[in-house]
C-alpha cells in the first residue's frame, strides 16, 4: 500500500490527469504580449482524478508577469479529506512559439519560494507520500525553498520550470503535461503535449 501511494504521488506531482477528462476547446492563436500580461485567476473547474481515490486541484493567479500556484491533493472529490497542499511563486516569461504544439508557447516559469503544508495526521498516508522525511507540521505552512521536500527540489537546485503557455477562444489557460519524474529544470525536459485548461474565475 504505501507503495502504491508513492507511486501515485510521484505521478501526481506532474499534475497531470489519470483519468479522461471532458473534451476541452483547442488552443487558438495568441501572442506573447497576451500571454504575458495574464491578470486574475485560474483554476480547474472541478476536482480531477489522479488515481484511485486521490483527487486534486490547481489554482493559479497572474499578475502582469508574476504567478502562483496552490495545489491541493485529497482522497474524495469534495477535497474534505486533504492530505497535503503547496504553493509557489514567482515570475515567468513567455519566449518563442513552441516547435511541438500548435498555438502553444515555451513559458519559463521562476520558482522563488516553495510551501507544503501538511493536512492529514494518519502516519500511513505521510509515509505513502513521501512526506514524513519533510517534518512538516499538521495545519502549517512550512518553506521549503531551502531544503526540498518529497518531488519538490529546493529551489537551489531547480528554480525553472521550462512550460508551455496556450489559450483558447473561452480564455481557457493550459500548460505543459509534466513529466513523472515532476523534473522540467531544463529546456530539453520542457513538455509537448498540454493538460486540460483552467478557467478563469
Amino acid at each position: 500500500m504505501t507503495r502504491l501511494l508513492l507511486l501515485t504521488f510521484v505521478a501526481l506531482l506532474s499534475l497531470s490527469t489519470a483519468c479522461a477528462q471532458p473534451a476541452a476547446p483547442a488552443p487558438v492563436p495568441t501572442t506573447p504580449a497576451t500571454l504575458t500580461a495574464l491578470a486574475g485567476t485560474y483554476a480547474d473547474a472541478a476536482s480531477y482524478a489522479y488515481g484511485p481515490n486521490v483527487y486534486g486541484k490547481r489554482t493559479f493567479t497572474f499578475n502582469h508577469g508574476t504567478w502562483t500556484l496552490h495545489f491541493i491533493l485529497a482522497l474524495d472529490p469534495e477535497l474534505k479529506m486533504v492530505v497535503f497542499e503547496y504553493r509557489t511563486l514567482g515570475t515567468y516569461s513567455v519566449q518563442g512559439r513552441s516547435a511541438t504544439v500548435p498555438n502553444a508557447y515555451e513559458a519559463l516559469f521562476l520558482s522563488d519560494k516553495k510551501y507544503v503544508k501538511l493536512r492529514s495526521r494518519d502516519a500511513g498516508l505521510v509515509q505513502g507520500f513521501g512526506l514524513a522525511a519533510c517534518n512538516l507540521p499538521v495545519d502549517e505552512w512550512k518553506d521549503v525553498s531551502e531544503v526540498g521536500c518529497a518531488g519538490w527540489r529546493p529551489v537551489a537546485v531547480c528554480r525553472e520550470d521550462h512550460d508551455l503557455l496556450a489559450l483558447d477562444a473561452q480564455g481557457g489557460l493550459y500548460f505543459g503535461q509534466r513529466p513523472r519524474d515532476n523534473d522540467m529544470c531544463t529546456a530539453a525536459k520542457r513538455p509537448t503535449v498540454l493538460t486540460p485548461p483552467v478557467v478563469k474565475r
